[in-house]
């Protein structure tokens, strides 16, 4: 049900007229009004759930802080405060009348020039007083004290300058005020062309800087594109170019509509509104959207959980839209000023067909009448950019007409040969590829023209791993894929770069990328609703049947390769078989890993690492290899250890190791131990353990993988029954997350174990010191086992505590020699692998590897068990008590 709305007027707030009493009467004055600015902030939070406007909110706690400040002001400076002396100035935000709950305040204390000279000490004293009073009752003042030509000079500085534009007096001399004002006018200082350009490049810094993108996760509704910020930028060109006081002005000039210039302002209510409420919940500034504000905002305006679209999901897709209005009506502005500047230089105009011509270097329509004419040429201007590189964008006018004109993308547009052609050339070209997606995106065409993609425009998931929303990840993909044809970029993955350069017909891989995520938001399985279509869009524009399906293929497999790199075990022959078997051929084989890679490089910035990355590319390899089975006799088994032993023999003997102590060494593991390692792990496992003697143990020996990115830590040691949890509780003592766990027995009683880890920050420890402390420390660890930290008194982050998940286990059917694949699925936490190391040892089970893998806040590890015996794990009741110890132990520390 929709909340009535409410409002307020300064008649709500009578103790606005009390302040100069409570100073006079009460001993403890500040105290008093502090009560008071929090009870009027009550009060209005109060008035905003009710459904009070934002403009309500925020003119009439603007008020009331002039009130607060100039009875304040006013009681210092008694008997009478000195106007000529000095006056009071509000500047910035709050100078444009726009304070929000727990904004800074920044004020002036302008001087007049001829008096400042003779300003008494009781005027300075009275003025610092004022300052005091104000700290003191909490609020977060900014302050400067200034004559007028200390203005001037201090607004050679931008910021500086922009301050100043916006001030306005509370208490003290018009006229003083109007003089500062000419004396940093246009004419003065910072000419508008000036002022304009160094904002411009201020804003495309500030948009660099929040990662060019306003559709994250937990955004700035300030400071990312799109949110309060780009507004600002709007009104300080307006106010030093046009001299206006308000946006409505831009109207009057012809650079908004009058339908436009209302879109604006509806889009800062609502961030308003949303500025307001964080303000309100975190009781101090706050301009980041946070998970732990989402929902009660989300609450608090009227949405609730319906149709499986989570009440978060349907606030954060408003908020996404409203800021793509914002951003394209701020294009559509600093587009309008640029141009009037360059026209005021020069105005070349080149033609360029029948309906474009290029102006200053910026596409534009020959008439305002061209879209209807010839509704194709809504696709043929981005054509025209991706033609023309050596263009700057598009006009003001033209971005205008386009937006206006999406009605015109109907059914029949989407059929008409000219438009399907002219969508699929973007494809074939590939340069500048990205730009046009995004332009496209921006100004709305890619949704209109096609329907599926305009789903899923501003969809968000609510989760920790996917930090972008759909759409905006999909420009993304696309984007890291057209990186790897850039020549300056090829070094940052060599082999992709390789791989994508003699693709045949690329513009299917980008296809593939615009529609991967495609069916997202339907429910269910979005890989096979997307196959479908996949099918019916590659078929609309007239792809062969093997183009079609190559493409609705990698839509549908296009989690495959991910899944297999992190959570089965690669090295197994097997597992590669049948991933072999699934993809086919090497063309599927080079698409899919260029997509996968794509595609996590695309979803956060977490997501991706140096292990991914070798695991991708262990199993590319491993994959390609069995594809071409040129040398399939030497694949077999018996043969590569052979080749193995000759290898390793050959290179460690006699320089490190010994005939004999490497023979030794080679009879103490099983042919699975020598098959699952890189020559140059085997190489520096031999070499440190070859030559060590039984009463040397345990050994333990650290280095970083370069291959992998990873810290890589070996463990050789008498094998003992709650060796498992020694060490992963040694390793959660130092805060190190463990990525893999390989483990084996010897045939004497001896245990290996080689562990990938990585520190708090996903970086691996790297220096000889810090790599000889977890030496060190783990030793000592096996010797005097001390147990993990109590995972009651870990500490989740800010982030973890919004993502509770409940804790799964699954035995996988998934058969891999004599092991049961077991599958958990829960909360991402410190000591997780320590906490199930321990339930392990209390059911008898046997760990001999582990894939570890993070998604955001979930952790989906894969276990290969055994029981004690080594025999697999197939009981059903077994099976289910190891299920619910595992869920009782996680669960339960979760809920603490």
């Amino acid at each position: 049900m929709k909340k009535k709305r409410a409002s307020l007027s300064r008649r709500d707030f009578p103790a606005a007229a009390k302040i100069v009493a409570i100073l006079r009467e009460n001993p403890q004055p500040h105290k008093t009004i502090k009560r008071i600015l929090q009870e009027t902030r009550e009060i209005l939070h109060h008035a905003q759930s009710d459904g009070a406007s934002s403009t309500n909110i925020i003119s009439l706690w603007t008020w009331f802080i002039d009130q607060l400040l100039v009875n304040i002001w006013n009681f210092v400076h008694t008997p009478e405060p000195n106007a000529n002396c000095g006056s009071l100035i509000a500047v910035g935000g709050y100078g444009r009348n726009e304070l929000h709950p727990s904004s800074d305040i920044d004020l002036m204390i302008l001087l007049d020039e001829k008096a400042s000279n003779n300003i008494d000490n009781t005027f300075t004293e009275s003025s610092k007083r004022f300052l005091y009073i104000l700290w003191d009752i909490g609020l977060d003042i900014g302050h400067s004290v200034r004559t007028v030509a200390e203005c001037k000079e201090a607004a050679v500085d931008l910021t500086v300058v922009t301050n100043l534009m916006e001030a306005r007096l509370l208490f003290g001399s018009m006229a003083l005020l109007q003089q500062m004002q000419a004396a940093i006018g246009p004419d003065q200082i910072w000419p508008a062309d000036q002022y304009f350009h160094a904002k411009l490049q201020e804003q495309r810094v500030r948009h660099i800087r929040f990662g060019e993108t306003a559709y994250k996760l937990e955004p700035n509704i300030k400071e990312s594109p799109g949110g309060l910020r780009d507004l600002h930028m709007i009104a300080w060109a307006t106010m030093r170019y046009f001299n206006a006081t308000s946006l409505e002005e831009l109207v009057q000039h012809e650079f908004l509509t009058r339908n436009e210039y209302q879109t604006l302002i509806r889009c800062r209510n609502f961030l308003w509104r949303i500025r307001n409420g964080l303000h309100f919940l975190a009781g101090h500034r706050e301009d980041r959207l946070l998970f732990e504000y989402q929902r009660e905002l989300a609450t608090e305006f009227g949405y609730s959980d319906k149709h499986g679209n989570l009440a978060v999901e349907q606030l954060m897709k408003r908020y996404y839209r409203t800021v793509k209005e914002l951003g394209l009506l701020n294009d559509i502005l600093l587009q309008h000023f640029e141009e009037v500047f360059l026209a005021q230089k020069d105005n070349t105009s080149v033609e360029i067909n029948r309906r474009f011509n290029a102006i200053n270097g910026y596409v534009d329509v020959v008439d305002n009448d061209v879209f209807n004419r010839q509704p194709f040429a809504l696709l043929e201007v981005f054509y025209i950019l991706q033609d023309f590189p050596e263009l700057k964008g598009i006009r003001a006018n033209t971005i205008r007409l386009i937006h206006n004109s999406l009605n015109l993308i109907t059914p029949e547009f989407r059929r008409d040969i000219a438009c399907r052609s002219l969508f699929i050339t973007f494809f074939r070209n590939g340069a500048g590829l990205t730009h046009i997606m995004r332009k496209m995106n921006d100004y709305g065409v890619l949704g209109a023209y096609f329907p599926a993609f305009g789903r899923i425009v501003g969809l968000m998931q609510h989760d920790l791993f996917h930090i972008y929303t759909i759409d905006v990840h999909t420009l993304f993909v696309i984007r890291n894929l057209r990186r790897l044809s850039v020549d300056q970029f090829r070094d940052e993955h060599p082999l992709a770069s390789k791989l994508l350069a003699r693709l045949f017909k690329p513009e299917r891989l980008y296809l593939a990328a615009l529609l991967h995520d495609i069916a997202k938001g339907r429910g269910g399985n979005h890989s096979e609703k997307g196959e479908r279509i996949s099918i019916q869009f590659c078929r609309l524009h007239d792809l062969s049947e093997y183009d079609t399906k190559l493409v609705a293929w990698l839509v549908y497999r296009h989690l495959i390769m991910s899944w297999t790199a992190q959570k089965m075990d690669i090295s197994d022959p097997e597992v590669i078989a049948e991933f072999s078997r699934t993809v086919g051929d090497q063309e599927h084989l080079d698409n899919l890993y260029l997509l996968t890679m794509a595609d996590m490089r695309g979803t956060s910035p977490k997501v991706w690492n140096d292990w991914k990355n070798k695991l991708l590319l262990q199993l590319y390899h491993a994959t390609s290899r069995y594809l071409r089975r040129t040398d399939i006799e030497s694949d077999r088994n018996e043969e590569r250890l052979v080749n193995l032993q000759q290898a390793l023999s050959s290179s460690l003997v006699p320089a490190h190791v010994s005939d004999e102590n490497f023979q030794r060494y080679w009879s103490l593991f099983d042919s699975d131990y020598f098959l699952r390692y890189e020559v140059d792990t085997l190489k520096w496992h031999i070499k440190t353990l070859a030559n060590v003697s039984v009463l040397e143990l345990p050994v333990v020996a650290v280095r970083y993988a370069k291959n992998s990115g990873c810290t890589e830590v070996l463990v050789f040691t008498p094998d003992l029954a709650n060796l498992l949890v020694r060490t992963t509780g040694g390793f959660d003592r130092l805060n190190l997350n463990i990525v893999d766990a390989r483990l084996h027995t010897t045939q004497m009683g001896f245990a290996l174990h080689n562990y990938l880890v990585l520190d708090q920050n996903d970086n691996a420890v790297c220096t000889d010191i810090e790599q000889k402390e977890i030496e060190e420390a783990l030793k000592d660890q096996l010797l005097m086992p001390r147990k993990g930290r109590d995972p009651l008194k870990a500490t989740l982050s800010r982030a973890l505590k919004q993502f509770p998940i409940p804790t799964q286990v699954n035995f996988l059917e998934i058969r891999q020699g004599q092991y049961t694949v077991l599958e958990v699925i829960a909360q991402d936490r410190p000591g997780l692998l320590y906490q199930i190391a321990e339930v392990f040892e209390k059911c008898d089970i046997k760990l001999h590897n582990a894939k570890v893998a993070t998604y955001g806040a979930r952790i989906e590890d894969i276990f290969f068990v055994s029981d004690l015996g080594n025999k697999p794990i197939t009981d059903s009741q077994q099976q289910d008590s190891i299920r619910q110890n595992i869920i009782d132990r996680l669960d339960s520390n979760q809920d603490a």
